[in-house]
Parts: structure tokens; C-alpha cells; sequence
């Protein structure tokens, strides 16, 4: 499987193939969207704004964008990456390449390029590697460059698989209820100092666990536990 993911067409072909699953799985759920309307609003008004979700969530979120709207999902420059790159392309979402980890200058630069254009970027704060469910500062700082709003998101499905990786991936089954979440916006002043930038981030943080937890519950599940905090924030 390794040599098949060194391979430039095979990724684009499963992306493919994970594109149309995501596709058929909306098909068949039964959706209820909670809060979606004000960042829909601001998708058709032109206005920028960040969308912002834990990383074992991405299968089902490129499922919110209504037809027409421009958004750019970041994501890794690993193999991972580019398969889902591929994948959102399925839906006509764009590519911001890189991570908090991983080309974030360059990638935090490329996001606000978007916002500047008035259009959406999607960010997972836990992504590519982790911590689970632990917020990365990276979108703190595109959202107080740009000034756009961050709307934390969330979304479960009733019937699904949950994978035993870093992230605990939520694999959607089809045929099944789904439930989004969008909790209230989040803004970062252009002259938030450090000690601001990180009770933001804590926020962030407290809203996409809060948001998840809840969306599971309604739907039947127990909540997917965060990694331990790190040492620095739990000492706090």
C-alpha cells in the first residue's frame, strides 16, 4: 500500500473514489444544519471568513458548501494531503497546501490570499498530525492578518466507524442522520498581543470540543476524547 501512495496517479484516483463516497453518503443521510445560515450568508455576500473543525471530521465537511461558493481547504504536503486534495476537488474546492506544522508560513500567506479575495478557507487547528483535538495557534494568526471571522463547525453522522488512528477518523456510513453544527464567530483583533492570540486559541479550542461533543451526543454517541494537553497548557 506504501508503493501504491508513492504513486501520483493512484492518489489522484483514490482521492477520486473518496470524493464520490463523501459525494453518495450526503445523498443518503438525513441532514440537519444547525447555525449554518449566517456563514452561508456571508459565502453569498462575498465576505471572507474562516471555517475551522477538528480533524477527524474532514470526510463530511466539504458537504456544507452551497453550489457556486470559492473556498480552499489546507491541507498537508504529505501523501495524505494530496489524496485528499483530490478528493475535495470532487466538489470544486480548492487546495491551500501546508499546515501549522508543515509550510505554515507559506500556507498562513496562501489563506489570507483567499480571505483577501473574499472567499472561504477551511482549517482543521489539530491537523495533519496532532495533537488530537488540541488547537494549533496558525489559525489565530490568519484570522488577526486578515480579519476575517473563525465560525468553529461541527459535524456527526448516526452510523459511522471510528478509526484507530491519531485523530480517531470519523469514517460516515451511508443511509443514516447527519448533523451539522456552527457555533458563534470568533474575531481576532488586528492588535492582539500574545497573551490575547492565546486565550483565543484556548477558545477556539473549548468551542470545536464543546460543538463535537454535542453533535455526537445528539446523534447517539459518546464524545471522542482530546489528547492530553501539553505540558505548557497544563501547567496553567
Amino acid at each position: 500500500m506504501r508503493r501504491l501512495l508513492r504513486s501520483d496517479p493512484a492518489r489522484a484516483l483514490i482521492g477520486k473514489l473518496v470524493g464520490f463516497y463523501v459525494r453518495f453518503v450526503g445523498w443518503t443521510l438525513r441532514w440537519e444544519r444547525i447555525g449554518l445560515e449566517v456563514p452561508v450568508a456571508r459565502f453569498l455576500r462575498r465576505e471572507p471568513l474562516i471555517l475551522s473543525f477538528w480533524h477527524n471530521r474532514l470526510l463530511l465537511v466539504p458537504l456544507i458548501y452551497p453550489a457556486g461558493s470559492r473556498a480552499g481547504v489546507m491541507t498537508s504536503h504529505h501523501r495524505d494531503g494530496e489524496i485528499i486534495a483530490h478528493a475535495i476537488r470532487h466538489f470544486g474546492l480548492g487546495r491551500i497546501a501546508g499546515s501549522s506544522s508543515q509550510g505554515g508560513e507559506a500556507a498562513a500567506m496562501e489563506a489570507c490570499r483567499w480571505l483577501e479575495r473574499g472567499d472561504v478557507a477551511v482549517i482543521a487547528p489539530d491537523g495533519p498530525r496532532g495533537p488530537r483535538m488540541r488547537a494549533a495557534p496558525g489559525v489565530i494568526r490568519i484570522a488577526q492578518i486578515s480579519g476575517a471571522p473563525i465560525y468553529p463547525i461541527s459535524v456527526a453522522c448516526s452510523r459511522r466507524r471510528v478509526l484507530s488512528n491519531w485523530d480517531r477518523f470519523l469514517v460516515a456510513l451511508p443511509f443514516g442522520r447527519g448533523l451539522f453544527l456552527v457555533g458563534d464567530p470568533i474575531w481576532v483583533p488586528a492588535e492582539a498581543d500574545a497573551e490575547e492570540r492565546e486565550r483565543l486559541r484556548l477558545l477556539l479550542e473549548t468551542r470545536l470540543t464543546q460543538l463535537s461533543d454535542e453533535a455526537d451526543r445528539r446523534l447517539g454517541h459518546r464524545p471522542i476524547q482530546p489528547a492530553p494537553a501539553p505540558l505548557s497548557e497544563a501547567r496553567r
